[in-house]
């Protein structure tokens, strides 16, 4: 059974691979795909909101003869990528506590 991956844990997944280093749309959706099964169509929107919010900036480099366009977390995106880890926590315990069988 697949559970639908909410937005806004997609938004923190997203900003946390950032967190690490800047890359491009491919390595984040292949990052994404190796733990959950969402499609690279669902990844470029999350990219573009949170670029649209200022969690996030681009810019490009040529690579090959192409230009690759590379993700890079602001400080507002960094301070958006806390608060989320804080509701993951909170949610994650509460959800463990209610599924535990006793």
């Amino acid at each position: 059974m697949d559970i639908q991956v909410p937005t806004v844990i997609l938004d923190g997944i997203v900003l946390s691979i950032l967190a690490k280093e800047d890359t491009y749309g491919y390595v984040i959706t292949k990052a994404v795909q190796e733990k959950l099964n969402v499609s690279e169509s669902t990844m470029y929107p999350v990219l573009r909101r949170l670029k649209k919010n200022a969690y996030l900036t681009t810019y490009d480099e040529p690579f090959e003869g192409r230009i690759r366009r590379y993700y890079h977390v602001t400080d507002e995106g960094q301070q958006h990528l806390a608060e989320i880890r804080t509701a993951w926590g909170e949610f994650d315990e509460a959800v463990n506590a209610l599924l535990e069988e006793e």
